[in-house]
């Protein structure tokens, strides 16, 4: 018996759906060293994510500290990596429409989901396609804490260079 191998990849730029929602699990439960280390690697000396003496006497956020809004982006990009682009993606081409309507906070778990919002075949690069995304991040009660707009370009199907489905 032949031994069958399965290499974990994203969708090639043909397996996308419009319109389909992909949930990405498991989530992400958020903590403190998470916080400070992106934080402090990425020079961003927000007291509100530092200093917990300071973010008590803030109002609007029960005085505790929030997680640095650009974790939470890229937490939720990257939580979609394993399903949807890994080894499929070319490269990203920008982002667009990023919110954070609800804040994240150590312990909050972060849940994310993307769904696809359009699709075309690249006009001037022959095998890949642009495919636009629309990530959201969800914290454990089910409240929007992040979305963002994203748009990518993704490698077709081997042999799928000169069809389209979908």
């Amino acid at each position: 018996m032949t031994e069958r191998r399965i290499t974990q990849r994203g969708l090639w730029f043909e397996e996308f759906e419009i319109d389909a929602v992909y949930e990405h699990r498991p989530g992400r439960t958020v903590t403190e060293a998470d916080n400070v280390l992106f934080t402090t690697l990425t020079m961003n000396t927000q007291a509100l994510h530092l200093d917990a003496a300071f973010a008590a006497t803030q109002p609007g956020f029960g005085g505790e500290r929030l997680v640095n809004s650009m974790f939470t982006l890229s937490a939720i990009v990257g939580l979609s990596v394993s399903q949807l682009t890994q080894g499929t993606l070319v490269a990203n081409l920008g982002f667009s429409a990023i919110s954070f309507p609800k804040p994240l906070f150590h312990g909050d778990t972060l849940y994310a989901e993307t769904v696809c919002t359009g699709k075309r075949e690249s006009k001037s690069r022959p095998g890949e396609g642009v495919v636009a995304l629309r990530h959201v991040g969800r914290n454990q009660d089910g409240d929007v804490v992040a979305t963002a707009d994203r748009s990518t370009l993704v490698r077709k199907q081997p042999g799928a260079q000169h069809k389209m489905t979908g």
